[in-house]
Formats: C-alpha cells, sequence, structure tokens
C-alpha cells in the first residue's frame, strides 16, 4: 500500500500507518498510579494489538464473530477493537453508561460471543435484566486483578475472567482467523432508539474507509496534531472522526480522563483538534455567562468583543446574516479588535488550551448563538452533518468556507438531493449496508438504487446543505403551524438558566416548554425574586414562570410568534441516561418525556385564558 487511497480495510489502514510513521506518538493516556501520561507509538500499538488478537483466538473468537465492548475510552478500547477487526470479527460497541436493560438487549440481538466491561458489577446487573444470552461464552472484566475472578463456564456456560488472566492464556502460536475484506463488517452501531428498540447499523470495512478518506480530503488534519478524545467510542462520530482518522493523518489521540475533568486535561493536552457535540461547546458558553453575569461590566466586554470579532469573521468568510444575529455592544464596541481581544478572547481560547486549529461540532445541532460567540473570539469551530447509517459523516464546514447556519458542503462522493417532503436524500460509498436482521426496516430507509432517506428535512443552495429539522419531530400546532422543536430548543438551552428544554404543541393552539433549570442561575434568580429556592413549590410561583417566560421570549426572538412558548413547566431534575430520558448519544427521548410530563403538561394547556 503506498497511499492512503490504496488501503481498503480498517487492519491495512493501522499497518500502513505502522509502516508509514513506526517511532511516530500514536495515542497518550494518563495512568492513575504513575500520575503520569503514558504514550505509544504506531509500532508499539502494532504490538499490542497483536497480543489482543491472539487472546480473541485463543477464545474462538474467529472470522463474522460479534464482541460487544463496554469500555470507557483509552488505550484497552482500542485495543481490542483493532484486535477485533484484524481477527475478521465483527466490535459491537456499547455506550459505557447506557442502561443494563439496553445492554441486555443488544447482547442478545447482535449474538455476542464475548463481551468486554470494566468491571465486574456492570456484568452483574445485565446478567440480572434476566435476557436469555445463549451465544454469549466470555466476560472479560479489564478492571479485575490477576487470579480474582474464576476463569471457569458458570451454570449458564458464561467463562468471568479477569483481562490480564485473559491475556495471559493466549496461546502463543494459535490459529489467527485471516484478516477482512472491504464488504464484511467492519462494525455494528447501535442507533439510539429515541421512540423504540435500538437498531444495529451494518457498516462495513469499505463504508468506514471511504468515510475516513472523504474527510481527510475535505479537513486535512496533520501528523503533528494532538485530538483529544472524551466522546464515546460507542459514538460513530467519534469512531470515524475522533480515532480512525487521526490513524490516517497519523495524528496523536490523547484520551481524556473523564468528562468531569476535561478542563483539566485540555489545559495539559493543548489539543490542536478537537471532535465534540454541541453539548461540550454549550457547557463552556454556559459557565462563561455564568461566570461574567455577576459583573455586568464584564459581561458587556463579552458581547463587545463577541460583536465585532462577529462581524470580522462574517467579512473574512463572505458570510451574511440576518439582522436578528447583529447585536449592539454599545459603547463598549468602539474599544479596538486587539485590545477586545486580549481581554476576551484569548482567555476564552486558552480554556481549550490555546492551539486549537479546528474544533468540529456534530451528533446534533449547533445553537446559533454558540457559533457566534465562539466563531467571534476566534475559535475555529466548523459544524458537520451526518448520521449513523452512513459511517457517519455527510459534510462539513471548511475554514475558508464556513457558514454556520448550514453543515457545509457534501463530502467527496457523497451525492445529495432533495426529496419529497423536503427530505435530503444521500447516495454514498459510505452508506450503510443495512440494519441487523431487519430486512424492512431497511427497505423503509434505503431505496434499491442506494439512496438513503435521511428522515431530514433540508434545502442546498449553492452547494451548501442547511437542515431545517427532523420530520418526524416537526410539531404541527392546531392552527397548522410547523415549528421545528429542536432549534427551539437549542436557542432556549443558550440562556444559561435552562440547563434542558423540551417544547411540545402537536395539535394544542400554541407551544409550551418544560425546562430544567441550571441550579446556580435558580439560586440567584430566585433571590432576585424573593423566592425560596429551596423550596419546590416556588417553581410554579407566578413570578419566576413570568420571569422565565421572558427569558425564553428573549432567547427565541428570531422565531416567528407562533414558535415561542406561551406556557412554561419548570423542573431542577436533569434527563439523563440513567433515569431513561437521554439516549447514550445525549438526545431527548422525547416519547418518555412525554409520558412522564404528560399530567403537568396537560395543565398548562388548562390553565384559565389558555
Amino acid at each position: 500500500m503506498t497511499d492512503i487511497d490504496s488501503v481498503q480495510t480498517l487492519p491495512e489502514l493501522l499497518a500502513w500507518r505502522a509502516t508509514r510513521s513506526p517511532q511516530g506518538e500514536a495515542y497518550r493516556e494518563y495512568e492513575a498510579g504513575s500520575r503520569q501520561w503514558r504514550s505509544l507509538c504506531w509500532r508499539d500499538v502494532q504490538t499490542l494489538v497483536g497480543q489482543w488478537r491472539a487472546a480473541l483466538a485463543s477464545s474462538s473468537v474467529g472470522s463474522g464473530a460479534r464482541v460487544a465492548i463496554l469500555l470507557p475510552n483509552g488505550l484497552q478500547a482500542m485495543s481490542v477493537d483493532q484486535a477485533v477487526l484484524a481477527q475478521g470479527a465483527v466490535p459491537v460497541p456499547l455506550h459505557a453508561i447506557d442502561n443494563p436493560g439496553s445492554i441486555a438487549y443488544i447482547l442478545s440481538d447482535c449474538e455476542a460471543s464475548l463481551l468486554l466491561v470494566s468491571q465486574a458489577a456492570q456484568w452483574e446487573k445485565i446478567r440480572a435484566v434476566g435476557t436469555p444470552l445463549p451465544v454469549l461464552r466470555t466476560v472479560v472484566v479489564a478492571g479485575a486483578a490477576r487470579g480474582e475472578l474464576p476463569g471457569t463456564p458458570d451454570a449458564e456456560g458464561v467463562r468471568l475472567i479477569g483481562l490480564s488472566d485473559w491475556l495471559d492464556a493466549a496461546q502463543a502460536n494459535v490459529a489467527l482467523s485471516p484478516t477482512p475484506g472491504p464488504e464484511d463488517l467492519a462494525a455494528i452501531v447501535y442507533t439510539s432508539g429515541t421512540t423504540g428498540k435500538p437498531k444495529g447499523v451494518m457498516l462495513t470495512h469499505r463504508n468506514v474507509i471511504s468515510n475516513v478518506q472523504a474527510v481527510l480530503a475535505r479537513i486535512q488534519p496533520l501528523e503533528s496534531d494532538v485530538f483529544l478524545s472524551f466522546l464515546p467510542l460507542s459514538h460513530t462520530f467519534e469512531r470515524t472522526a475522533g480515532y480512525y482518522l487521526p490513524i490516517a493523518a497519523g495524528s496523536c489521540v490523547a484520551y481524556a480522563r473523564s468528562v468531569a475533568l476535561l478542563g483539566e486535561d485540555l489545559q495539559t493536552v493543548r489539543p490542536t483538534v478537537l471532535i465534540s457535540v454541541p453539548r461540550i461547546y454549550e457547557r463552556v458558553h454556559a459557565k462563561l455567562l455564568e461566570t461574567l453575569s455577576a459583573t455586568p461590566w464584564k459581561l458587556k466586554l463579552l458581547e463587545a468583543a463577541q460583536a465585532k470579532g462577529w462581524r470580522r469573521f462574517r467579512a473574512a468568510q463572505g458570510v451574511s446574516a440576518p439582522a436578528a444575529d447583529e447585536c449592539s455592544a454599545g459603547l463598549w464596541g468602539l474599544l479596538p479588535w486587539p485590545l477586545l481581544r486580549a481581554l476576551v478572547a484569548r482567555p476564552l481560547l486558552a480554556r481549550f488550551g490555546g492551539r486549537v486549529r479546528v474544533a468540529v461540532s456534530g451528533g446534533a445541532p449547533l445553537s446559533p448563538a454558540i457559533a457566534r460567540c465562539f466563531l467571534g473570539l476566534g475559535l475555529p469551530l466548523l459544524q458537520g452533518y451526518g448520521m449513523t447509517e452512513t459511517s457517519p459523516v455527510l459534510a462539513v464546514n471548511l475554514l475558508d468556507d464556513n457558514d454556520p447556519a448550514t453543515v457545509g458542503r457534501a463530502l467527496p462522493g457523497v451525492e445529495a438531493r432533495i426529496g419529497e417532503n423536503r427530505e435530503l436524500q444521500v447516495r454514498a460509498p459510505s452508506v450503510m449496508k443495512g440494519y441487523w436482521k431487519r430486512e424492512e426496516d431497511t427497505a423503509r430507509i434505503l431505496d434499491a438504487e442506494g439512496w438513503l432517506a435521511t428522515g431530514d428535512q433540508a434545502e442546498i443552495v449553492d452547494g451548501r446543505i442547511r437542515i431545517l429539522g427532523r420530520i418526524k419531530e416537526i410539531i404541527v400546532t392546531s392552527t397548522g403551524e410547523k415549528v421545528p422543536p429542536g432549534d427551539l430548543e437549542l436557542a432556549i438551552t443558550a440562556d444559561p438558566l435552562f440547563e434542558q428544554a423540551f417544547v411540545v404543541g402537536e395539535q394544542r393552539p400554541f407551544i409550551a416548554c418544560v425546562a430544567v433549570l441550571q441550579r446556580e442561575e435558580w439560586q440567584r434568580l430566585a433571590a432576585e425574586l424573593g423566592v425560596d429556592a429551596q423550596n419546590e413549590a416556588s417553581l410554579a410561583d407566578p413570578r419566576v414562570l413570568k420571569a422565565a417566560l421572558a427569558r425564553i421570549e428573549q432567547a427565541t426572538a428570531s422565531f416567528a410568534r407562533y414558535a415561542v412558548p406561551r406556557a412554561l413547566c419548570l423542573t431542577l431534575t436533569p434527563w439523563t441516561i440513567e433515569n431513561g430520558f437521554m439516549t447514550p448519544t445525549l438526545k431527548l427521548k422525547r416519547n418518555n418525556l412525554m409520558a412522564h410530563f404528560a399530567s403537568a403538561i396537560e395543565a398548562l394547556y388548562q390553565r384559565p385564558g389558555r
């Protein structure tokens, strides 16, 4: 293989990289014992993967077998993924904090023969669900000490063994399975399941490699780049853009210790490339506003820097913006940009490590307010678009061709068109083989000519794709108005008072909202209004609701009047994966929320005068 275009499978990709830059830094991971960051070169990675592959072969995991991986991001997750691929088997990545019932369903559905978990307690919770798993034979526990687990089959024929013991037991001369071909499966990735059981998306090596090659041609990371990996590897966006893409580029991937320690890791690692979902940028933005809101002049300074920087960005990109995007900075706007950059922009960029040259946001829509803030202050933020079924990237903006109101232009090799009901349809080498054991579901979304129905409404102007909203999620009020809930919720949560938001109004006379308040901001608002923040009844106080609705009205000023929520229910209990209101990819489970808040929502529409 002379160049990246000749690579056809993921094992070939790693082998090509190890040959091309054997001593280049491949991975960096923090070791709690030594309190230091451990580094591996590409040659070391190949050797490590070989050890894991021998252990898989010794456990009778061969071509086509499914291996479920329930591990956090790190060298272990990378090693087993690469070893499974090299062995011709199929990785089934699982979200490390998904609920046991969902994991048990996936293990049963994909017929996994081997499972890797961090702790034995995870396996016990999965087994306690009671879902039959007749194919599962081995559970490897990464966090177990040598000799801690029996390593022999239990009454159900499942062998529970620690990782060290499992690797030690690998036979030196075990027969390895043939490496896979381009049309063999490179993963079965289960979709989030916002409205039902998750479906297994079958991605082939050709699908993934073609997407890596197309993204590489568009984004062009460097061997000197450092990625900071913190999104779960069960997320296809992270697998392709934050894992396989750096192999193709020869870049280093540093694994963040946790999302809680992300701020510290950004300062230590100082990444040059960030691959993230909007939620991370939203948290940084909310924290920034929270910090500055106590000092009005600092907030005015931020607004001035953002406004002036946003105008500079638009001028450089040749991007027009609606009048609603303009904000007056008053007298503060008279300050020169170099001073505003020094006082505001540089301190903000320092929070990301101070040397980010590309920050990509994908997996969900990016709030226009967040985009204006970060782009205005100099963070090179690019919004992209894709879906699990397309391996996943379909389009992305470029550093010198960046219109944040769109998701950019289609990648090389991706055909895009607008079908009935303004639905975006795509055809590309990266489009999935189909859904695992679900031929009817596959036929509904993928036609005989290879066109995939994305489920998103869109428009294509001058080659740029603008996503308008999910077809199934469009709210149609009883007056016939159509409202995209995702865009509305993004606008609401741009206000730091609102941690999460869920809007309703299907066949109702107006839009209403259920929102989770950010606790510190709630305490500040409660003090201003003279209500008891510790009393849950205060959340329904008319003064509180009036103030919160006023802030929502301000946050949604760019929306049509009929789209602005007119009634509100407030809570302090966050919606999480654990309580069943969020998917592993941090999307709202709308059906669950609708059922849980049914009586509260009904009450919003029964109030006098409504």
